[in-house]
């Protein structure tokens, strides 16, 4: 009995790491691409249509896009998970840049769906939350995340 019960506690645990954090996850964007996110800074933004300091923050996240491409992978997620034409519309009409994945990593690195937007999640090159910003950011304050993050 004892030895049934330590199996499956073994294999409980086992399972349960698949859900880990890995360095190596890969996503799919709106065009069905796989976005590739090993070994990078995630800076995960959360975004939606109707709300406008995420219209006002785009460009934003667009420049520290650009000036950090390197180091950091800035995703998109639509909150309201609408379907991927619908999405890549308004990613389009909002100018985005970055990489907008077709689904939510649901609660990915340990962390609820955000109720309030835009919501920017910070992800450690290891795959680790390390950090939320409520409201809309400016490149400068994305810049400070990022250099708290060493």
């Amino acid at each position: 009995m004892r030895t049934a019960a330590a199996w499956l506690l073994l294999v409980a645990v086992t399972i349960s790491g698949c859900d880990a954090p890995s360095p190596k996850s890969q996503w799919r964007d709106l065009e069905g691409n796989t976005v590739e996110t090993g070994g990078r800074v995630l800076v995960v933004n959360y975004w939606a249509e109707w709300c406008a300091p995420c219209r006002e923050e785009i460009p934003e996240l667009n420049a520290f896009y650009r000036q950090h491409a390197e180091r950091v992978l800035v995703l998109g997620i639509n909150f309201d998970q609408l379907p991927a034409d619908q999405v890549r519309a308004q990613a389009e009409k909002f100018g985005i840049e970055f990489p907008v994945l077709a689904s939510e990593p649901a609660e990915r690195w340990g962390q609820p769906r955000p109720q309030v937007l835009p919501t920017t999640l910070f992800i450690d090159a290891d795959g680790v939350w390390r950090r939320t910003l409520v409201g809309p950011q400016t490149a400068q304050s994305l810049q400070e995340a990022l250099a708290n993050m060493k």
